[in-house]
């Protein structure tokens, strides 16, 4: 018995000094981590074996921070990628002080500030361009903890540049369960088609049926962007609204919209797809037949339940009369027989009725079949035929106007004959009306072109510097067309060159249906920026060129005026002229001159 004692208080002390152990390991541990961290911030905010510099030539706050290129190689894969040539230093002009020093905090010792809003959508872009993948997680599950009823609009919007489908479904969860309340806000019809389609297929996806409040809101959506194209015939309108509400209803699934929804939605019937309309017509057929059918086989259980009862109440009959004497029981089984073929003659005859009853329903259901086919094909070959007219109609009449325009332009323009940019009179009138300066507007020529001449900042330079004068004109990959225009002229490596007449434009804006417009300078002194490597550069940054001419950068607004209603740093500043900050693809860049 001591022994056993004894042993168990050995055990009880060896358990309890191993706890100690784990937990002496654990702390020390964590003071390892804290020293590491310690240690890599003195690392950092010290000048210790910094072997690296990364230059920001940011006009309001140039600066450099030197950095360890060990470091920085091993933390980040965008790091490791650029620093693997033989050099000391790098320049990273897209960002400003305080978010180098945020992103390197993270890169050096796992530390990084979240402020505001603004600032995880800011950050989370910093880390996608830098690959950090881990970082770009945890900023999104940030944004994700801070979206809400109040907000979600602004994540939404903001998110068309990060592109995060997480963020997307969040924000598209509080549209839908905030619906009714937000009907009528104006944020809600600055969706974009594109979204709409993918809240359509969200809520497809969760097997929700759409009331009636949703397809309002579509025919109120479809109304304000088909307004906004301006169209003046009454019939092109109708045309345009049609094709919409056709985009939109070709996703419904049938089990999507109730029968009384459906019926609702008749009053949109001009405008709705003749295959939708016919599908939906013959469901709710097909639903009132099986009803009948149901209501059918009903009476026929009730029957066969009161053949069961009477074949029951026969047998406990018979029963009752066997006891009394054989004969009773002879004369009651003849009976019974007799009552036996007058109920079965009865109900061969009620079967034979309802057999007839069902061949003549299906002969009726075969003959509607045929009925809505052929009506299906007829309407499907008239819409074809009318599709095909109002097509070619609209195609003759298009290449008419086009080539009567490019005939006018080639005639009164002949500086922009051979022009793969400029290929509508109208913008032509409008460079015309900017520069204002018919003698060197009628004397200018197509000094250089990047797909003639080729992609290079060298070879622009080469072309233009030196010509006083000089219009430039860009287009992108998605059709943007944007440029500047300085009366002083490039001239090499002399950097900022002052210029108070020098302006930028905007021809052609897709988004949001911008027309084209001029932008005139803030501070002459900064007008344009000359270095022999890049290509064209207006402001401190608002934008340029890189020195392949096939990107570039924008950060509309630094130096230049931009739209009332636009802040300056905003998304939405910054994407005004290409579509995105630094994200467009340069198609062409022409050059004009004396």
């Amino acid at each position: 018995m001591d022994n056993n004692n004894n042993n168990q208080i050995e055990n009880a002390n060896q358990n309890q000094n191993q706890i100690e152990n784990e937990n002496e390991m654990k702390n020390l541990e964590k003071k390892v981590t804290k020293n590491l961290i310690k240690n890599y911030s003195n690392l950092l905010n010290g000048n210790s074996f910094k072997d690296f510099s990364i230059f920001v030539e940011n006009k309001s706050n140039p600066f450099e921070i030197k950095v360890h290129k060990s470091i920085l190689s091993s933390r980040s894969p965008f790091f490791n990628e650029s620093l693997r040539q033989e050099s000391l230093s790098i320049s990273l002009n897209q960002f400003n002080k305080k978010e180098m020093e945020s992103i390197l905090s993270y890169i050096y010792y796992g530390n990084i500030s979240f402020e505001n809003q603004e600032n995880l959508i800011q950050l989370m872009e910093i880390s996608i361009y830098f690959k950090l993948n881990l970082l770009k997680e945890i900023i999104q599950k940030k944004i994700l903890n801070s979206i809400n009823y109040s907000n979600f609009f602004q994540f939404l919007f903001q998110n068309r540049n990060l592109n995060s489908n997480e963020i997307e479904i969040k924000c598209f969860e509080l549209i839908n369960q905030n619906f009714s309340q937000i009907q009528n806000n104006e944020n809600l019809f600055n969706l974009t088609k594109e979204e709409i389609i993918k809240f359509i297929q969200f809520k497809q996806e969760k097997k929700e049926i759409f009331q009636f409040d949703f397809f309002q809101f579509l025919n109120n959506w479809i109304e304000k962007r088909v307004n906004s194209l301006r169209l003046r015939k009454y019939k092109h309108k109708m045309n345009a609204k049609k094709r919409l509400f056709h985009s939109f209803f070709s996703l419904f699934d049938k089990d999507s919209i109730s029968k009384q929804d459906f019926d609702k939605l008749k009053q949109f019937e001009f405008f709705l797809p003749n295959s939708f309309l016919i599908h939906f017509e013959r469901t709710i057929f097909q639903i009132q037949d099986q009803e009948k059918e149901t209501k059918i086989k009903e009476k026929e259980k009730e029957n066969e339940q009161m053949k069961i009862e009477i074949e029951e109440k026969w047998k406990k009959e018979v029963e009752k009369n066997q006891k009394q004497n054989q004969q009773m029981k002879i004369e009651n089984e003849e009976k019974w027989k007799k009552e036996k073929k007058e109920i079965e003659e009865k109900w061969k005859k009620e079967v034979e009725k309802k057999d007839k009853e069902f061949e003549k329903k299906d002969k009726i259901l075969k003959q509607k079949d045929e009925e809505i086919q052929n009506l299906k094909l007829l309407i499907e070959k008239e819409n074809q035929n009318q599709n095909q007219k109002e097509e070619s109609n609209q195609n003759d009449e298009d290449e008419d106007e086009y080539e009567k325009k490019m005939q006018e332009l080639r005639k009164n323009f002949p500086q922009f004959s051979d022009s793969e940019i400029i290929k509508d009179i109208e913008y032509v009138k409008k460079l015309q009306e900017w520069i204002n300066d018919n003698g060197f507007f009628s004397k200018m020529k197509k000094g250089f072109s990047a797909k003639r001449d080729g992609f290079s900042g060298k070879n622009w330079h080469k072309a233009v510097d030196g010509k006083g004068k000089t219009l430039v004109i860009i287009k992108t990959k998605d059709n943007f067309i944007f440029g500047g225009f300085t009366q002083v002229g490039f001239n090499g490596d002399v950097r900022y060159i002052r210029d108070s007449n020098a302006f930028i434009f905007s021809l052609r804006n897709d988004k949001g249906d911008r027309i084209p417009a001029k932008f005139t300078i803030k501070e002459p002194q900064l007008a344009i920026y000359s270095y022999s490597i890049y290509g064209p550069m207006f402001g401190g940054s608002d934008f340029n060129l890189n020195s392949n001419l096939q990107g570039g950068y924008s950060n509309f607004g630094y130096n230049y005026n931009i739209p009332n209603g636009i802040t300056q740093g905003t998304n939405e500043a910054k994407s005004y002229l290409a579509g995105s900050r630094d994200k467009w693809v340069v198609d062409e860049v022409e050059t004009y001159f004396i």
